[in-house]
């Protein structure tokens, strides 16, 4: 049987890890250090080393996997797979395994590339997207495309629902593949440069809620956003998260930016066209809640009119 050693990080990638060790034999895996987490900062394991220990697979993780390969690379592995792994890996590693290095990365390929394929699918308005089973080179995902797999992208989608899916068909296309990998009857196709768009990694920057854009720009920009990190607006100079949202029928009629109308399940914003309801919130302090709720403990009539972002 073909030796696979597995690369991954977040729970992303745990359903490829365990449908791999239930099919076939993972020899090691290699994974983030182990990182200090929450208020008391805890030291705590990576999902994917969570699951490895408790299969008693070995784990390595090097802090630069660039200096730090030659332990792994001793298994001797047929194959290496990687899932949201976390770091570029150099020629010799792509180099070592007789069957390559194949990635599961979740976009259609070539279209976002990077490390936020999946919040940036949202933000960007995309209709659909996908996971694709992809041979790694040296460049940043653009190795030849071995096969791949679309969903569509709903209005009702947001980061955690479109993650959950995405996961799932990672480990289910993977799985279909793999035998052809094995006997050397895959396809490989070329990736179009022309086709190419980039999915960085989210910053502060984008994080913040602009409401001289339109409604819809605003209202995937909070679902590709959440529950993490969460868009933010600020209300008195003091940051509020949204984690939820809808475009209202009504048209804006006064200042972008400011809170035009109270609604049944939240607070209505005006941006460049429509007007944006913000139904699901974290007061900057406070724990998350439904934005009928915050109101509910507020003057209403003072907030209407209130200006945001000033």
């Amino acid at each position: 049987m073909n030796k696979i050693l597995f690369m991954g990080t977040p729970d992303f990638s745990v359903p490829v890890l365990e449908g791999l060790i239930e099919n076939y034999e993972v020899i090691g895996v290699v994974t983030q250090p182990d990182k200090r987490v929450g208020r008391h900062q805890v030291l705590t394991p990576s999902p994917v080393k969570e699951v490895a220990l408790k299969h008693h697979i070995p784990v390595f993780q090097p802090v630069k996997v660039r200096n730090e390969y030659e332990d792994f690379l001793a298994l001797k592995p047929d194959i290496i797979v990687t899932c949201a792994y976390g770091q570029i890996l150099p020629k010799t590693i792509l180099d070592a395994p007789r069957l390559g290095c194949i990635n599961v990365h979740a976009s259609l390929l070539p279209k976002l590339r990077g490390g936020a394929p999946i919040q940036k699918s949202i933000i960007d308005g995309y209709d659909e997207t996908g996971i694709t089973i992809m041979y790694m080179d040296v460049s940043m995902d653009s190795g030849d495309i071995i096969e791949q797999s679309t969903t569509k992208i709903l209005d009702s989608d947001n980061l955690e629902s479109l993650y959950n899916r995405l996961k799932v068909m990672g480990r289910d296309l993977l799985l279909e593949v793999l035998p052809s990998i094995f006997d050397g009857t895959n396809q490989r196709i070329k990736q179009d440069e022309s086709l190419v768009t980039y999915a960085y990694n989210i910053t502060r920057e984008e994080e913040y809620l602009d409401f001289t854009k339109d409604a819809r720009s605003l209202f995937n920009q909070i679902r590709g956003l959440s529950p993490t990190p969460g868009a933010y607006f600020l209300l008195d100079g003091v940051e509020m998260k949204v984690y939820s949202s809808y475009i209202s029928s009504d048209q804006s009629t006064g200042k972008v930016g400011t809170v035009s109308k109270i609604y049944k399940d939240g607070f209505g914003i005006n941006t460049k066209d429509y007007v944006l309801v913000i139904t699901n919130i974290k007061p900057f302090g406070k724990k998350r809640m439904d934005a009928s709720s915050y109101l509910n403990g507020i003057s209403k009539k003072d907030f209407i009119g209130k200006e945001l972002n000033s």
